[in-house]
């Protein structure tokens, strides 16, 4: 994704009209920065960035189209910590935790999948862009899941 777009993007909803925007519990806990949108609104948390030599493990949250319900609970989307290798290019998805609506995180399953390629134009480039490369995505981000969820939705909703 070109580096400028998540930018102009999130600058361009933030300006948008107000519409409702829903409410979390955790609310300035984190840097969530878009770095890619398709099937999902994906946000790299540039507050989790953990370093290891040429390896960096980092939390991405994606965010649904609108709210699902599994069991009379609507959900948000979810958590993921990945692991990538910046020389190699590698990404591992680690987990996966959803988040109901207001913030609430379930528990993590885990991801068994071995390490894979990340290849161009996907998320797991995206997210490897922003996890090995900091500097990449900026300074911008929204600190609360409720706002990335509204500017995921509204990014989704006008691709």
């Amino acid at each position: 994704m070109n580096r400028l777009l998540p930018i102009l993007l999130l600058s361009a909803l933030l300006a948008a009209p107000a519409t409702a925007r829903p409410q979390d519990e955790h609310a300035g806990e984190h840097r969530l920065v878009l770095t890619g949108v398709g099937r999902f609104a994906i946000f790299a948390d540039m507050v989790s960035l953990e370093r290891d030599g040429d390896g960096v493990k980092m939390r991405a949250f994606q965010v649904t189209e609108s709210d699902f319900e599994i069991a009379g609970q609507a959900y948000w989307g979810g958590w993921s910590w990945w692991r990538f290798d910046c020389a190699a290019r590698t990404a591992d998805r680690l987990d996966f935790a959803a988040v109901k609506a207001g913030g609430a995180e379930g528990p993590a399953t885990p991801d068994p999948a071995p390490a894979y390629e990340a290849v161009e134009g996907g998320d797991a480039a995206e997210l490897l862009t922003a996890a090995c490369d900091p500097a990449s995505v900026g300074p911008y981000g929204v600190s609360a899941l409720s706002e990335a969820v509204w500017v995921g939705r509204e990014a989704l909703a006008n691709p």
